[in-house]
């Protein structure tokens, strides 16, 4: 009996889907202060700042379910003359992504792989801006699950206005 049991049990048996991170790296690093020093004497001011997020994603190789997510982050404190510093940063990653359902594919690369990575972004871009003299900039956490969520709606719009 027991022998009928394990095969049952070893036919009914599911891979689990696996996410791992192979490699993280700085693709692209930018940062300026076109108003130093004199700019260093507002650091103590509230400037207004402006951040862009962006996230793709490309296969590095298929067979293996490997996928290149980069995070691009774009800050910049102040404008035009009262700029006190524009970081922008591409930080990227390879994941292997072995049995998800195709449907999970997207999902899991637009919002857990940059999940994953976002803390190791968000800590250059404070990193830099604190040895250039300005207070730490400490990005708040990013929903990416609604980043993608705007993306595929922007995405149905087009392909509608693209069909009219």
């Amino acid at each position: 009996m027991s022998d009928a049991n394990n095969q049952t049990n070893g036919a009914s048996a599911e891979v689990s889907p696996t996410l791992n991170i192979l490699a993280q790296y700085i693709k692209d690093f930018s940062f300026e202060s076109p108003n130093a020093p004199n700019a260093l004497r507002n650091a103590g001011r509230n400037p207004t700042i402006n951040i862009g997020v962006n996230v793709s994603a490309n296969p590095v190789d298929n067979e293996a379910g490997e996928f290149d997510v980069r995070l691009s982050l774009d800050a910049k404190a102040g404008e035009g003359a009262d700029m006190m510093f524009h970081a922008e940063l591409e930080y990227g990653g390879v994941f292997r992504l072995q049995h998800f359902p195709q449907e999970h594919l997207l999902p899991v690369l637009f919002i857990e792989c940059p999940r994953l990575l976002f803390p190791f972004a968000r800590q250059i871009v404070a990193d830099v801006t604190r040895n250039a003299g300005f207070p730490p900039l400490m990005i708040d956490p990013i929903d990416f699950a609604q980043l993608f969520q705007q993306r595929m709606a922007e995405e149905r719009a087009r392909q509608q206005v693209g069909n009219a």
